[in-house]
């Protein structure tokens, strides 16, 4: 649905993206990441065919958005992440001038915005002025008004920024919703977002795409290492030097005492060896036994930081 091939866009002699390539498919709701300044912004705007790119292509429902701009557009449902509303109107006026502005084709422009309004949860605030509407209902109108036309795809950039939690919660599931009949490409900084919504991750730092993937298997690609979390009765310092020293380990630190006369560890495995059991030789061969040993799990803030500063060094 979505084809973007060795994009690039310069602004002078900065980069805003760099030789990009990636494709979405009908259907999938795709979370876009990516710190300030990255080319998450450049990248929706030349989708959304508000800007131009220096070089490369990219496609909407097969259609180059360059090239044929206009009838791109007719695929496309933009959500900024400050919606472009004309306060003074009524949420109603609103729909209906964004219908005649996009000039939507529908057997019947009431019906169509009746069920706009209906899925988006705006049917008792359509005769308001949008002025006195709460940024939460404000958020909606922004995403009735990308609905209007009955797009192929959404394109949001920072949906739920500045909604308070039970807004939040609101919008996201009305964009899962959405997504089980659209292609979905959500821009935002709130990572527990992407792991409740999205389906895949594209990760973009200094105009280049760095990572690709389901966010599950996200953490393979910043390590590859085992991380433990190990349990010991046993003296602290003779405990940590002596994992340290256990084949197989690629560090090992101090988390804490959490129950009396025992510490908590963090191991790091090196590549592609599991040290569970040279470590329950060296402790058993010590007797200092193991209360706990589980996996720690990487967060998705953990996997995005790492990703950056990896990165960075390259």
């Amino acid at each position: 649905m979505i084809e973007v091939t060795n994009l690039t866009k310069t602004y002078g002699d900065n980069r805003g993206v760099t030789d990009i390539s990636f494709k979405i498919q009908e259907g999938e709701i795709v979370g876009f990441l990516g710190p300030n300044g990255a080319g998450k912004t450049t990248t929706m705007n030349i989708l959304t065919g508000y800007l131009s790119a220096t070089s490369g292509v990219a496609k909407v429902a097969g259609i180059d958005v360059l090239e044929d701009p206009i009838a791109a557009k007719k695929h496309i449902g933009y959500l900024p992440e400050q919606p472009p509303l004309y306060v003074e109107m009524t949420v109603d006026e609103y729909l209906g001038f964004v219908y005649e502005l996009k000039k939507a084709q529908t057997p019947s422009r009431r019906k169509h915005i009746d069920g706009i309004c209906e899925r988006v949860g705006l049917d008792e605030v359509r005769a308001r002025v949008i002025k006195n509407l709460s940024k939460g209902y404000r958020q909606r109108v922004g995403l009735a008004a990308a609905l209007i036309g009955d797009p192929d795809v959404l394109i949001l950039d920072e949906p739920t920024v500045g909604l308070d939690p039970k807004q939040i919660i609101e919008i996201r599931n009305l964009i899962k919703g959405l997504g089980k009949s659209r292609t979905i490409i959500l821009s935002t900084h709130i990572l527990p977002e992407v792991s409740m919504i999205c389906e895949r991750v594209l990760v973009i730092n200094q105009g280049a795409i760095i990572a690709d993937d389901r966010p599950g298997n996200l953490a393979s690609l910043v390590s590859s290492d085992r991380r433990i979390i190990l349990r010991v009765a046993g003296p602290r310092e003779n405990v940590l030097q002596a994992l340290r020293g256990v084949d197989g380990v690629k560090s090992a630190d101090v988390l804490g005492v959490m129950e009396n006369d025992s510490v908590d560890f963090l191991i790091e495995a090196k590549a592609g060896i599991d040290v569970r059991k040279p470590i329950f030789r060296t402790l058993a061969g010590a007797n200092w036994p193991i209360l706990r040993l589980s996996p720690q799990d990487m967060s998705l803030e953990d996997i995005f930081v790492r990703l950056i500063d990896e990165d960075k060094k390259n």
